[in-house]
C-alpha cells in the first residue's frame, strides 16, 4: 500500500517538526514476531465480525485504567481535532467503524493519558497498526482516519501531554520538570498503547490481531525506535522514518544555524540561501549520471560556498551581492555544530536542504535583523534544558552553545536519547525495522541516521547480519517526511512482506519530487548502495540501478 509521506497537516511548516516518543510494561497479549508462523495460530483473519459493545481492559504495569469508553461511528469525513497545522483538517469517506478510548494514568504521576483505538466495522485485514506522532504531540489521530480506511485496526495515543504545539505540560508550577509527563512522551506511552490496543482487538473481534506493526516519522520515527530498543516484543514490524533519535543531542544541534549567524552577525536571506543551495545541486547533481535536480549522495557534494562570493542574485527585485561572511554562514551550517575546542558536537544540514527553517531571521524592529529559531529546538532548550521559558535561544554565543549542548547530553541522553545501539532483542524476536529519510531533510540531519545504522552494525557484527532484521534507506533531494512536493515511498507494503512473506526488500519503491517540481519514480536504494542513472527515461526507475559508493566514483 503506497503511503503519503504526511499528513495534510505537515503541509504547514511548524508541522515539519515531526518528532516525538513513547512505551511502558506488562503484554499478556503479545504477538509472536516473525514470519515462521502461520496466520491461523497467530489467529486474525478479515472475515472476523466485530462486536462494538463493552471492553475490559487490564491496566499494563505501572498503570491504572480510569475509563474505558466505547462509540459506534458512522461512515462519513473525519475532522481531526486540535489546533491547525497537525489538526483542523478533514480526512474524507472514512468507513463506518467502534471508537474505543481507554484513559490511564500512573499512581501518583498525576497524568490522563488517552489510548484510542478504531475498529473497522467490515473489511478488517486482521493487522493491528499503531501510529506515532509529530513535534510534542504523541499520536495522530488524522493517521488512525487514514489507516482505518486501508483496513487495519489502529491505534493511537496521546501520552497524556497537549497538541504538539504546546509544552506547557513539561513543568510544574514549581518550575521543575514533571517527571512523569516527561516519561509518558520519551518512552512509556507507546509500549503502554500496544498492550491496551491488542486487549481491544482480541476482544472486538473474538481473537487476536495476525501482525502487529507500528508506523512513524519524526517523533513518530523516534518512537518507534524507542519501542526496539525497550519493547522488542511489541511489534513484529515497525516502520521509524526521518527518526527523532539521539533527540537530546540533534535538537540542541538545530539551533547551530541561529549561533553562527548571531555571532557572525550575518544574516543571509532566504533568497540568498537559495543561491547557495542552488549552485550546491547545480555543481553535485551531475554525479550521479543525470542532471535531474537531485543528488543521490549529498555526502559526496563538494561544493565550497566560497566559490559563490562576489556573484549578484536578484532578491524581491533587488541585486544583492553575496559576500564572504555569507558563505562563511554557510559553510559552518552545512559543517555542523563544534565545540569551542573545534570539535565535532554533531552534524549540520545537509547539502540541498531548506535553510528556510533552522536559518530563518526576522527584522529586530530597528533597522536590523535577528533570528528567528524554529519552535520545536528552540522549545527544547528554553523549557526542557533551560527550564525557563523566556529563555532566548535567537542571541546564543558559541561558549552558551557549548555549555547547552553538553547539558541537555547529561541531563536527558538516558531518558530520551534513544540511540542504545543494541538491537539484539528485537532482531531475536524475529522484528523487522525499515528506516527510510530524505537527503535533504531540513529538520533532522540525514547524517544522525547513518550514524546510529553505523554503530548498530558495529555492535551487532556488521552490515550483512544487521540487513537481516534492519534496512535504511535514503531517498534523494526529499525532504523532512516528505514535506516538500508529492512524494511517496511504498514502506508500509514493504514491511508487511518482509514480516509475513520473508521478502526482505532490496529498494523501497517511490515517487520524488526534482528541483523543478517533477515527480519521477525511483528506487530508494538500501544503505549503503546509492542510485546511478543507466540510461533511459529519467522519470522511470527503471533507467537507475543501485550501486556501491565506490562502484559510482570508478563509473
Amino acid at each position: 500500500m503506497k503511503r503519503r509521506l504526511m499528513t495534510v497537516a505537515a503541509a504547514v511548516p511548524v508541522a515539519a517538526a515531526a518528532y516525538l516518543p513513547v512505551s511502558a510494561s506488562a503484554d499478556t497479549f503479545h504477538t509472536v514476531n516473525g514470519p515462521a508462523q502461520s496466520q491461523a495460530q497467530k489467529g486474525g483473519n478479515s472475515g472476523s465480525s466485530l462486536s462494538c459493545t463493552s471492553f475490559k481492559v487490564s491496566a499494563p504495569d505501572g498503570a491504572v485504567v480510569e475509563s474505558v469508553s466505547t462509540a459506534q461511528v458512522a461512515a462519513g469525513p473525519y475532522l481531526v481535532p486540535g489546533p491547525a497545522p497537525l489538526g483542523g483538517y478533514t480526512v474524507p469517506d472514512v468507513p463506518a467503524h467502534c471508537e474505543v478510548t481507554v484513559g490511564l494514568t500512573h499512581p501518583g504521576g498525576g497524568d490522563h493519558a488517552k489510548v484510542q483505538v478504531w475498529l473497522p466495522d467490515a473489511g478488517w485485514n486482521g493487522r493491528f497498526l499503531a501510529v506515532g506522532g509529530a513535534a510534542y504531540q504523541a499520536g495522530d489521530l488524522g493517521a488512525v482516519a487514514t489507516q482505518v480506511k486501508a483496513g487495519y485496526a489502529v491505534a493511537t495515543t496521546d501520552a497524556g501531554v497537549s497538541n504538539g504545539l504546546d509544552v506547557s505540560w513539561a513543568l510544574k508550577a514549581d518550575g521543575s520538570l514533571n517527571q512523569t509527563l516527561l516519561e509518558n512522551f520519551s518512552s512509556r506511552s507507546v509500549h503502554e498503547m500496544s498492550v491496551v490496543a491488542k486487549q481491544v482487538i482480541a476482544t472486538g473481534y473474538r481473537h487476536a490481531a495476525s501482525y502487529s506493526y507500528f508506523n512513524g516519522c519524526s517523533t513518530g520515527g523516534r518512537q518507534g525506535y524507542m519501542e526496539a530498543q525497550q519493547y522488542p516484543t511489541d511489534f513484529d514490524g515497525i516502520n521509524a522514518d526521518a527518526p527523532g533519535i539521539n533527540w537530546d543531542q540533534f535538537e540542541v544541534a538545530t539551533l547551530w544555524p541561529q549561533v553562527v549567524m548571531n555571532e557572525a552577525k550575518t544574516y543571509p536571506t532566504a533568497c540568498e540561501f537559495d543561491a547557495f543551495n542552488a549552485a550546491a545541486i547545480k555543481s553535485c547533481d551531475k554525479l550521479d549520471g543525470l542532471v535531474d535536480g537531485l543528488i543521490s549522495d549529498p555526502g559526496k557534494c563538494d561544493f565550497d560556498p566560497r566559490r559563490l562570493v562576489g556573484t549578484t542574485v536578484v532578491c524581491d527585485g533587488k541585486q544583492v551581492t553575496i559576500t564572504a561572511a555569507d558563505a562563511a554562514v554557510v559553510r559552518k551550517i552545512w559543517d555542523g555544530p563544534r565545540d569551542t575546542n573545534g570539535k565535532r558536537l554533531w552534524y549540520g544540514l545537509p547539502v540541498g536542504a531548506t535553510f528556510n527553517y533552522l536559518a530563518a531571521s526576522q527584522p529586530d524592529g530597528n533597522g536590523g535583523t535577528v533570528g528567528s529559531p524554529f519552535f520545536v529546538p528552540s522549545v527544547w532548550v528554553s523549557t526542557f534544558v533551560k527550564q525557563d521559558p523566556a529563555f532566548n535561544t535567537a542571541n546564543l554565543t558559541y561558549a552558551q552553545y557549548d555549555r547547552i549542548f553538553q547539558q541537555a547530553r547529561a541531563k536527558f541522553d538516558a531518558e530520551i536519547g534513544t540511540r542504545d545501539a543494541d538491537l539484539s532483542a528485537f532482531r531475536n524476536a524475529g522484528g523487522k525495522l525499515i528506516t527510510w529519510h530524505g537527503d535533504s531533510d531540513q529538520l533532522i540531519p540525514t547524517a544522525g541516521t547513518i550514524d546510529y545504522r553505523q554503530r548498530v552494525e558495529a555492535r551487532m557484527g556488521g552490515s550483512k547480519k544487521v540487513d537481516d532484521f534492519y534496512r535504511v534507506f535514503l531517498a534523494p533531494g526529499t525532504a523532512h517526511c516528505g514535506l516538500v512536493g508529492g512524494s511517496t515511498v511504498d514502506d508500509l507494503s514493504a514491511l508487511t512482506a518482509w514480516v509475513e512473506q520473508g521478502k526482505a526488500p532490496a529498494v523501497l519503491h517511490a515517487t520524488l519530487t526534482t528541483a523543478d517540481q517533477k515527480n519521477v519514480q525511483r528506487d530508494l536504494c538500501r544503505y549503503p548502495m546509492v542510485s546511478h542513472y543507466t540510461g533511459g527515461d529519467p522519470a522511470k526507475a527503471g533507467s537507475f540501478r543501485c550501486v556501491s559508493p565506490s562502484q559510482w566514483s570508478k563509473s
